[in-house]
C-alpha cells in the first residue's frame, strides 16, 4: 500500500482485513443514530485529485455532498437518496457512480464498508 503515486505502483489487500483508522464525522451530517466513520487512504496522486481507499460507517442516517466516485460495497447495506434524483439501495458486490456535487443522503442499515475511487 502506499500514499503517493511513487512505488510501489502494483498491491493487493483484502478489504475485509483492512485496519481502518477514525474519520470524525461533522456533526451537522448527521440526521439520526450514532453513525462512526472510519477508513484507509491506499493510494493518494502525487496532485491530490485520484484517491483510492476503504472506507466504512456503521448504522445511522447522514448527509453529504458527493465528489466523484466510483465505489463497490464489500458489505453492508444502505439507502442512499440523491437529491432530485434516484434513490439507491446498495449490498454486498453493488458498483455505485456517484457524481461530484450529488447531496445525498445515507441512510446506513448494517454497518457497510467499501473500496473506492474518486477523481477531485
Amino acid at each position: 500500500m502506499t500514499t503517493n503515486d511513487q512505488a510501489p505502483a502494483s498491491f493487493a489487500v483484502h478489504i475485509p482485513d483492512v485496519d481502518l483508522e477514525p474519520e470524525p464525522l461533522d456533526p451537522a451530517q448527521i440526521v439520526s443514530g450514532e453513525p462512526v466513520v472510519t477508513g484507509k487512504v491506499l493510494w493518494e496522486s502525487a496532485d491530490g485529485k485520484q484517491v483510492r481507499g476503504i472506507w466504512q460507517i456503521t448504522p445511522g442516517v447522514v448527509t453529504d455532498t458527493e465528489a466523484n466516485e466510483l465505489f463497490v460495497v464489500v458489505s453492508g447495506r444502505a439507502t442512499v437518496a440523491v437529491e432530485g434524483g434516484a434513490t439507491l439501495e446498495i449490498g454486498p458486490g453493488d458498483a455505485c457512480v456517484l457524481r461530484e456535487g450529488d447531496r445525498t443522503t445515507w441512510t446506513v442499515h448494517e454497518t457497510l464498508r467499501k473500496a473506492y475511487h474518486i477523481s477531485l
